[in-house]
């Protein structure tokens, strides 16, 4: 259950598609999901953000996510996550990613989506999402297909580092 280093933008790991989860029950995957729990936890004590982590991000080509919406809400992993609707209607939003923590992105997502799924019991779920954890499942669900929020700036403008971001635009957000 260790803690474990996030790939940094540049790493050609995160550019890469991951692999469907074929047993929920192996110990790999309940291996991945400990440590992306350990993982995400140990970021949020140490920045005070962070709500959700993908296992390409600490070099695990496996489509599992973890999520914890602070202080309540969602918390656990998603297996096999694939977003089966997308709400035409769009929001515009700051994003930001602990793959570059440092850099805040400007993009377009689905005000709302369905997600479906298989939960850490091999379970199949469906789940409706929208607004912030909208953004944050189809952010996620990126990462598993080798995309980054960089790749959806809305424009070339469209990014600002964090701390000109909470200088400038933090009280509009």
């Amino acid at each position: 259950m260790p803690v474990q280093e996030i790939l940094q933008l540049g790493n050609p790991i995160l550019w890469e598609k991951s692999a469907s989860v074929e047993n929920v029950f192996a110990e790999e995957t309940i291996s991945i999901i400990r440590d992306l729990d350990d993982t995400l936890s140990a970021f949020y004590n140490a920045n005070g953000f962070g709500r959700a982590v993908a296992a390409p991000q600490v070099g695990e080509l496996q489509r599992v996510i973890f999520v914890r919406m602070q202080p309540s809400g969602f918390c656990g992993p998603l297996i096999n996550p694939e977003i089966v609707w997308a709400d035409e209607e769009q929001i515009e939003l700051w994003d930001d990613c602990f793959s570059f923590p440092d850099l805040r992105v400007k993009v377009l997502r689905s005000k709302r989506i369905e997600v479906e799924y298989l939960d850490e019991n091999g379970k199949q779920q469906h789940m409706k999402a929208e607004g912030d954890f909208s953004e944050l499942l189809q952010h996620e669900i990126d990462h598993l297909d080798g995309i980054l929020a960089v790749q959806r700036a809305i424009s070339l403008k469209a990014f600002s580092t964090r701390k000109e971001w909470e200088r400038l635009y933090r009280h509009n957000a």
